[in-house]
């Protein structure tokens, strides 16, 4: 019996950016990121995001030796009034 998590965030792959070292998807506690099968302009097989209970950790952003490739963003709740 699996129950689905609610993601609190998301994560941004800048492709061109992404070497497809694979340091990232074995960081991700939940599983978001694996390695892509398309080929980025560069040559690499880059990282995708699979949009599956992202919880914004993190940890994936801080794994990435390549700045500017991964941005991780966390959802807020809107103030209801």
């Amino acid at each position: 019996m699996s129950e689905e998590v609610k993601a609190r965030g998301e994560v941004t792959v800048v492709e061109h950016e992404c070497k497809g070292c694979g340091l990232c998807p074995p960081v991700c506690p939940t599983g978001c990121l694996a390695m892509g099968k398309k080929f980025n302009i560069m040559g690499y097989q880059n990282v995708v995001f699979t949009q599956k209970g992202c919880n914004a950790c993190g940890f994936c952003y801080y794994a990435c030796p390549e700045a500017g490739a991964l941005t991780v963003y966390t959802y807020t709740e809107s103030a209801k009034g």
